[in-house]
């Protein structure tokens, strides 16, 4: 008598749940694409196009909101218009069929550097100083380690936007009220706690072993720290630094509250694009989709770190 017997994994999903699984992430993926995928066809659209009833899935694309995002534009008579030749470049073709002149560039790309500088900023220095922190309270015995790791915790647990009043007063004492400096300063301010508790966690999977081995080769704390432990927290540092910097280049309510001119962001900027006769909303659709270029490459460029990062230390062996 024989019998046929086959063993099965407990680790390793059925053929069936594997295919479940895959349904599941396809369609979450298709549902979390949508927005993003109207909001590009809209930024080709025309302006009728954008607002009609039922949505337009079939249209001709069109400049019109890339060319109105980035300039300005005045309305003028049809002899003036007539007067001044033939069109120099697309958007100035596109909107003299609008009876309308190019007057000049908009704010969007001040707002958009504005955007590049303090995200970017903050993100560096609160990835700096939490990667300074988190080794400090993971390889030295620092008096109520814990209990200033619960306090650190605690900033990230409040809103930041409930101390919005005393931050805008505070600032404007010190002159740091639509500044640059300003707001970044105060991104990594509200950065440097999810930091420290992030890279706390990939520094204590790095074995101290490595360190003692080369202070003994006759290196320093330093040399070993930069040398040993920051090549291996690597993927730690990459995945805090795209936390931190989705934060930073979001934000809006800050951004509303204490900048206006010089050092606004792009986020509060974009819901102002005004068109002839109310919102423009390829404008703002262009706008949107330009504005997301930078933190998607910067995912993109940083995938593999990211994927690592967050599965850093989950298997011990």
């Amino acid at each position: 008598m024989s019998s046929a017997t086959s063993a099965h994994s407990v680790v390793d999903p059925s053929a069936s749940a594997k295919r479940i699984a895959g349904i599941i992430v396809v369609v979450y993926a298709i549902i979390t694409m949508v927005p993003l995928a109207w909001i590009f066809m809209t930024s080709f659209k025309s302006p009728p196009d954008s607002i009609s009833y039922p949505p337009k899935l079939v249209f001709t694309p069109t400049l019109e909101g890339y060319c109105n995002l980035f300039t300005t534009r005045t309305r003028q008579t049809p002899e003036y218009i007539q007067s001044l030749g033939a069109p120099r470049s697309t958007c100035d073709e596109i909107t003299r069929g609008r009876n309308m002149v190019i007057a000049g560039p908009s704010n969007y790309w001040p707002r958009f550097t504005n955007s590049m500088v303090i995200a970017f900023g903050s993100t560096f220095l609160a990835v700096f100083l939490g990667t300074l922190a988190a080794y400090g309270f993971s390889r030295f015995r620092v008096p109520l380690a814990d209990d200033l790791l619960f306090f650190i915790l605690s900033t990230r647990m409040m809103p930041p936007i409930a101390v919005a009043i005393p931050i805008y007063l505070m600032y404007r004492e010190l002159g740091l009220s639509d500044t640059a400096l300003g707001m970044i300063l105060l991104y990594t301010a509200v950065n440097v706690s999810l930091a420290v508790w992030l890279l706390k966690g990939f520094m204590d999977e790095i074995p101290r072993e490595y360190e003692e081995a080369a202070m003994i080769d006759g290196y320093t704390r330093l040399q070993a720290f930069r040398k040993v432990v920051l090549p291996q927290a690597t993927t730690g540092i990459a995945a805090t630094a795209i936390f931190c910097l989705i934060f930073a280049w979001n934000e809006y309510a800050f951004a509303v509250l204490l900048t206006s001119g010089e050092a606004q962001t792009a986020p509060p900027f974009i819901p102002t694009i005004i068109g002839e006769g109310g919102m423009d909303w390829p404008a703002v659709a262009a706008g949107t989709t330009i504005f997301l270029v930078p933190i998607l490459v910067f995912t993109i460029l940083l995938r593999k770190q990211l994927l690592r990062g967050i599965t850093f230390g989950a298997v011990r062996k």
